[in-house]
């Protein structure tokens, strides 16, 4: 089957109508089930026939061969389509594969994914080969097209311009554009992007905005320049006001803003009943969220609400696929559609006892089946970190008179600085310490103060950036110079240090920004990184997006990027890059 034309191909298609006349046999039966039909929103009792990786039949009927079948009786079982996490960012330190492996085990067996990453890490050649390769995952993987960095990178049009965003957003594997973070631009007068976002809408591919506390007015006039959806609403009004004006609503419980269950009492007072424009997502959160799953969690938590349990599973499945136009192949259990089913014991309980994923097992009686493969990272340009240049001690080098002030985990606003950088190590307990963004390569750099983060920690280096360039914070010069040195040793990672001792390392061989093992030890080594952090006096909650906000420039109020530090409401550079 090739999954990106969304069709199989004519003897497939023959084979499974053959299957309804008994010349050839179902490969899986699932016999006496309760299912929720989708399109009825009711619980039906019935058998349902796969062939293979797609549904043939479901019905009162059993087959009349069933020659080599497998036969699975569910009585007292209940069976729903497989979850779909709409707004996935797959490089939160764990890789695409990982993810999904760990997703599918508690029924999230499709996500659409964030490309980012795939833009600076490896040719688009490369990228689209893995893509390829992901498609013949039991797991349905899918992939977003950027219009925008998200910072201000040295090279922006070498990454964004027309031949290589409309090369993605014609892909088959990619179902969306955005997310939109760039829309102020777009409002101002960038008719580059409004160009891409209309070949979205040309093709039959919603566009993803970020609209974290827009007004009505921007909503409406995001609307009419084309967006479909947005994820970034903190309250029931602000989903009620966009469900208002026809955009899909994917409501977020994530490791920054694990907002669901206030939302849905909110919205719930606000008299809403129809979920029909509403689905639910985890927003890229940090591995150790993870934990006890991915949608999963958000239909438990909708239940708890008091969402009807239909409604809360169409939110997790047919909401999300019919948004993608992808309702014909996703999100039902009927004839026709990819047999991604989970088996469940109760109505009300959300974690499957079993999930099948494109016919094949992935957990079977509360068993992990490992049916998800390897994937071969070095064939894509995907590999350790080899970096052949040296710190110097003109590089630690921080006189700077404005610096970073951490508010919370998202926002960072600008303060004057009034300590004297100009020494080896920040002595005493406050809460300012050096900062450094400096090139991969070694070609640029730029130095501030960063104050919040940390009360007391010589050193952190984290190759773990929003654009693979090194971060460095600390107290401490010559800890962060052997927090450098052991980085570079493992091939990229985050390394703690203190009072010239190694205290914590997270390695990421994978370009510098991935874990390439399980995400069950990723999970545990995230919570390390953070006890540690907390331990010298770090005070939030996510200290990986913490790494990666630094240059976002979708949040307020001044970043740290590869042009310099940035007034992010002017777009001006108040500080430039220094070139090594």
């Amino acid at each position: 089957m090739n999954e990106h034309l969304y069709r199989w191909r004519n003897r497939e298609l023959r084979e499974h109508v053959a299957v309804i006349d008994g010349k050839f046999a179902p490969t899986l039966l699932l016999k006496n089930t309760t299912y929720l039909n989708v399109f009825l929103k009711q619980w039906i009792k019935a058998h349902i026939w796969i062939y293979q990786d797609r549904i043939v039949y479901v019905g009162d009927r059993l087959p009349e061969n069933i020659m080599n079948t497998e036969i699975i009786n569910c009585e007292n079982q209940y069976i729903v389509p497989g979850y779909i996490e709409p707004h996935a960012h797959p490089f939160q330190l764990y890789n695409p594969h990982q993810l999904a492996k760990y997703a599918s085990q508690t029924g999230t067996t499709t996500l659409m994914n964030d490309n980012l990453l795939w833009l600076y890490l490896t040719t688009q050649k490369k990228a689209f080969a893995v893509m390829e390769d992901f498609m013949k995952l039991p797991v349905s993987v899918y992939w977003w097209a950027r219009f925008d960095s998200q910072t201000l990178l040295k090279e922006e049009q070498e990454y964004f311009n027309n031949g290589n965003v409309l090369a993605w957003l014609n892909h088959e594997a990619v179902v969306q554009g955005g997310e939109l973070t760039s829309w102020p631009q777009v409002l101002e007068d960038d008719d580059r992007i409004l160009y891409w976002m209309q070949e979205a809408r040309r093709i039959g591919k919603p566009i993803e905005g970020h609209f974290p506390g827009a007004s009505e007015k921007t909503l409406v006039k995001m609307k009419l320049l084309g967006v479909s959806a947005d994820h970034e609403a903190m309250t029931g009004k602000e989903v009620y006001d966009r469900m208002r004006l026809g955009y899909q609503v994917s409501m977020r419980h994530s490791s920054i803003r694990p907002d669901l269950a206030k939302i849905l009492s909110e919205l719930q007072e606000l008299g809403v009943t129809n979920y029909d424009m509403l689905t639910l997502t985890t927003d890229g959160s940090t591995p150790a969220f993870y934990e006890n799953g991915m949608i999963n969690q958000c239909i438990k938590i909708a239940i708890e609400q008091g969402v009807p349990v239909i409604e809360a599973y169409m939110m997790a499945s047919y909401n999300a696929a019919k948004h993608f136009n992808m309702h014909e192949r996703l999100g039902a259990i009927a004839p026709g559609r990819v047999a991604h089913l989970n088996i469940l014991d109760a109505k009300d309980n959300p974690k499957p006892t079993s999930v099948i994923a494109k016919g094949k097992w992935l957990r079977k009686e509360g068993v992990s089946v490992d049916n998800m493969g390897e994937v071969n990272w070095f064939k894509y340009g995907i590999h350790r970190l080899k970096i052949n240049w040296e710190l110097e001690i003109n590089d630690l080098q921080f006189s700077m008179p404005i610096g970073m002030e951490m508010v919370n985990d998202v926002i960072i606003k600008p303060y004057p600085v009034s300590i004297d950088a100009n020494v080896d190590c920040i002595e005493g307990d406050g809460e300012e310490s050096f900062l450094m963004l400096i090139d991969r390569n070694g070609e640029w750099r730029v130095n501030t103060i960063i104050k919040g983060f940390t009360k007391t920690l010589g050193g952190l280096v984290s190759s773990y950036s929003t654009t693979g360039d090194f971060v460095f914070i600390g107290k401490s010069k010559q800890d962060l110079a052997i927090a450098f040195k052991r980085m570079k040793e493992i091939g990229g990672g985050i390394v703690l240090v203190n009072e010239g001792e190694i205290i914590y390392e997270l390695p990421l061989t994978l370009s510098g920004m991935m874990y390439d093992g399980e995400l069950e030890t990723l999970i545990e080594k995230d919570k390390q990184l953070k006890e540690t952090l907390k331990a010298f006096g770090y005070k939030y909650d996510a200290p990986p997006y913490n790494l990666l906000f630094l240059s976002s420039l979708h949040l307020p109020f001044i970043r740290i990027t590869p042009q310099g530090i940035v007034d992010v409401k002017k777009k001006e550079v108040l500080f430039p890059a220094i070139m090594r």
